[in-house]
């Protein structure tokens, strides 16, 4: 190798570590490209040249062809070609080509780190020749990085030569591309604006930038005067929410400021027209909540403020009810058959009028049905019943219907709870607490197609049923002629009033006896010996009927000895001090009781009889004159005997207040 050769070389290697670093060589500001550079190794002569005018934009393709030849007569061959290229650029598989003897399409050895594509031919390698004019050439093809920097880009060249003991390196061979700015990409801006515009109420204004921009702002504008300030453009579109503050008509435009690789941009004016808003309403409608099929309804809407003009259009669902309705001191009225049955969402559409928005009601609901079928309802009672009797209340509607109640009334008082029609009839069982004329009545509640009715009013006497009672007479087992014992009638239940007739076998003792809670009492002193059959009859009271007591025996023995008794009772006395009461009996018995008595009140028990005597000391609880007698019972051989009334005047003083009897046998 030459001097000069060797310096080229070591210029090369200095320059190839620039290129590996991925730099352009005078990378920056884009200069006129070296499209062409010969080097010679030896008698070797390699020509490495850029197609085209070596100017491209990033993700064009750039291809370069390397021809080899020999300037002597000695003939050389090639084992190994690499073509060093820009870093980044990327080799297009497949366009690797050598032409020799013939052409090929090798497979090139891809080293992208070191940015080099490498051909060889180790088996007969190329040969190059003056003599015979043999020459080789290598053409490749690379992509362009699409993020490639605009600056001028050089490249580089490596070659094995058969014998040579090492590999020729010219890096860079000063063959150069310039890699050129892109231009920028033509932008279209268009404006998006509504036709109308109240004044006081924001609408929006939209820009849309095609293509889609990174980055950049808009600018609206009404006339020259900018609306706010620059607004960011965010895929392709920026939006500007704008409030007018004064009637008329605005040119509103949108001017786009460009973005990295996108030109600026203004779009077509658009007016707005701008105006005072007219006053909002409020339409409200009224209909009825149902009607029937073919029967005329009114349907009416009110706007407020009662606006000046205007019609009202009525609608059911999306469907005109007739024509528009002119609006008369701010009320719409009109009369409208439904045809069909269902239910009718009903609006009502104001039309607007000067000065006036326009607005719409609330929907209602009408449901519409078929007419229902008049019904009447029987009412079957009986005319009179009993106080607590169970009885039938019968109703009877007519044309049957398919459902609906009954309610049965006595007056306006619900009886029971509704009773379900079925077949056309309904009843219930009940029973009068209460005598007197009930006034009762049926009301039939109507079902789907029929309508209510109600029965005419049928009264009800109801009386109060006389209750049975059953009659108890209590007398003693035995009793003696002329000493008083006490006959007693217990009715039950208790009745109000009526009296007792006691009787002895069928003849009556003495007078009827009022029934007083119940009970009725007789004094009888039997006036022969013998076995008595005493009975109680019970006369009946009002509710309550009459009934008589099953007959008790009772025996009075024929007395051996009639006695007498002689009360001793003191004139007076004092409410509250204990007096004492004495009965003799004579002749003087061998047994029996004395009874002392307070008018008919017995005082304590009865009292044994003891030698012929009996005390009893009491306490008086009342003042007045309180009449005592006594009465001895009777005992075997002895005939009862009942003394003379003495009356103890009992003043009002009083000793400690405890009162009442005590009793014993002297």
């Amino acid at each position: 190798m030459s001097h000069a050769v060797m310096r080229r070389a070591v210029a090369a290697v200095s320059a190839a570590a620039v290129v590996a670093l991925g730099l352009g060589v005078g990378g920056g500001v884009a200069s006129a490209a070296q499209t062409s550079a010969t080097v010679t190794a030896t008698n070797i002569v390699a020509t490495k040249t850029l197609l085209g005018d070596g100017s491209v934009f990033p993700g064009e393709v750039v291809t370069y062809r390397t021809e080899f030849s020999v300037n002597s007569i000695i003939d050389r061959y090639l084992n190994k070609i690499t073509d060093v290229h820009p870093a980044g650029f990327e080799y297009v598989p497949g366009s690797a080509k050598v032409s020799a003897a013939s052409t090929s399409s090798p497979t090139p050895s891809v080293e992208v780190a070191n940015n080099r594509v490498s051909v060889s031919n180790s088996v007969s390698a190329w040969m190059l020749s003056k003599n015979v004019n043999r020459k080789v050439s290598l053409e490749l093809s690379y992509k362009v990085p699409d993020n490639a920097p605009a600056g001028t880009f050089n490249s580089g060249l490596t070659f094995d030569v058969n014998t040579f003991g090492s590999t020729q390196t010219f890096n860079p061979i000063g063959v150069t591309i310039d890699v050129q700015t892109p231009p920028d990409v033509a932008t279209t801006t268009t404006l998006t604006a509504p036709a109308t515009a109240n004044v006081g109420a924001a609408v929006e204004l939209k820009a849309t930038v095609a293509p889609a921009a990174a980055g950049g702002t808009v600018q609206f504008k009404d006339g020259a005067a900018n609306i706010g300030g620059p607004v960011a453009v965010n895929a392709g579109v920026a939006t500007l929410s704008h409030t007018f503050d004064a009637a008329g008509a605005k040119s509103i435009t949108a001017v786009y400021s460009g973005g990295a690789g996108f030109t600026g941009s203004t779009s077509a004016a658009a007016t707005v027209t701008v105006s005072v808003p007219d006053e909002a309403t409020t339409t409200t409608i009224t209909v009825p909540a149902t009607a029937n099929v073919g029967a005329a309804v009114e349907l009416k809407a009110t706007v407020a403020p009662a606006a000046a003009g205007g019609t009202v259009q009525f609608k059911d669902g999306a469907a005109n009810i007739g024509g528009p309705v002119a609006v008369n001191a701010g009320v719409a009225t009109l009369s409208h058959t439904f045809d069909a049955a269902g239910a009718k969402s009903i609006t009502a559409v104001y039309s607007g009028g000067a000065g006036f928005t326009g607005s719409t009601s609330a929907a209602a609901t009408v449901t519409v049905s078929v007419a229902d079928v008049a019904t009447s309802t029987q009412l079957t009672v009986p005319a009179t019943a009993n106080v607590g009797e169970a009885l039938d209340l019968s109703a009877t509607v007519s044309p049957a219907p398919a459902g609906g109640t009954v309610q049965f009334k006595d007056g306006g008082t619900a009886l029971g709870g509704p009773v379900n029609v079925v077949d056309g009839k309904a009843a219930i069982p009940h029973a009068f607490d209460a005598a007197g004329p009930h006034s009762i009545t049926a009301v039939y509640s109507g079902a789907p197609g029929f309508k209510t009715s109600t029965s005419a009013a049928a009264t009800v006497t109801v009386s109060v049923a006389d209750v049975a009672t059953t009659t108890q007479v209590t007398v003693p087992a035995s009793a003696f002629v002329g000493a008083a014992v006490d006959l007693k009638a217990t009715v039950s239940p208790a009745p109000a009033g009526g009296t007792v007739q006691f009787k002895d076998g069928a003849a009556n003792i003495g007078a009827p006896v009022n029934v007083v809670d119940g009970k009725a009492v007789l004094s009888h002193t039997f006036a022969a010996a013998g076995a008595h059959a005493i009975s109680a009859v019970f006369s009946g009271a009002p509710g309550f009927l009459g009934s008589t007591s099953a007959v008790q025996s009772v025996s009075v023995p024929v007395p051996d000895v009639v006695t007498s008794i002689a009360l001793t009772a003191p004139a007076t006395a004092d409410r509250g001090v204990v007096v004492e009461f004495s009965a003799t009996v004579s002749p003087t018995p061998n047994g029996g009781t004395v009874q002392f008595k307070d008018g008919s009140t017995p005082i304590g028990g009865p009292v044994n009889v003891v030698d012929g005597k009996a005390k009893l000391s009491h306490t008086f609880d009342t003042a007045g004159a309180h009449s005592i007698t006594a009465t001895y019972s009777g005992f075997a051989g002895f005939s009862g005997a009942g003394s003379q009334a003495s009356t103890v005047t009992v003043a009002g003083a009083g000793g400690d207040g405890s009162f009442g009897s005590s009793q014993f046998g002297s």
